[in-house]
């Protein structure tokens, strides 16, 4: 396949069209100049996408993360030779975001216990929770306090009895 080149990008690969409400795989190719020229090149794009920043020297390569938007995820391919500078950079893109990956790429995400990603703020305004993972659930949880509610009229899910749902009633002070 022979690179389709434009202004500012290369497209390196395309995958087969798919139909109706089907994305096309694309990976794409810049200069580190391009990418810090045209902010259109920094933003974030969801689907089957790649794009590859060519940077001549560390400082270029600096410059480019800097300017990056915060992500879902960032891949870095290094080898041996590569790991002093890479240590330079995680600082940097720790803040922008939620999960670096080291040569590998990002897997869909599932409910369990070893996945957790978010972005960088403000995509969460609570650190304490991710946006996958067993964790998760505690995004869409808000705390109600029943003040005086007659048991009569209780929601099933703070009767007495059901273990399932913490509950603090007539709580004695803590001890001091």
């Amino acid at each position: 396949m022979r690179p389709n080149r434009c202004d500012t990008l290369t497209t390196v690969a395309r995958g087969g069209a798919g139909g109706e409400n089907q994305g096309q795989a694309g990976i794409f190719e810049t200069t580190a100049g391009a990418f810090l020229s045209h902010k259109q090149l920094q933003e974030e794009v969801f689907g089957a996408s790649a794009l590859i920043v060519r940077c001549n020297d560390a400082k270029e390569l600096r410059d480019v993360v800097e300017h990056l938007e915060g992500q879902l995820t960032i891949a870095m391919h290094i080898d041996q030779g590569d790991n002093d500078l890479a240590r330079d950079l995680i600082p940097l893109l720790e803040r922008k975001a939620g999960r670096l990956i080291v040569n590998g790429f990002g897997t869909g995400v599932e409910v369990s216990h070893a996945m957790v990603h978010g972005d960088p703020f403000p995509a969460t305004s609570d650190v304490r929770t991710t946006s996958v993972g067993s964790l998760a659930i505690e995004r869409f949880l808000r705390p109600v306090c029943y003040q005086a509610l007659p048991r009569r009229t209780s929601p099933c899910a703070i009767k007495d009895g059901n273990a399932s749902v913490p509950q603090r009633v007539d709580p004695k002070p803590e001890p001091r």
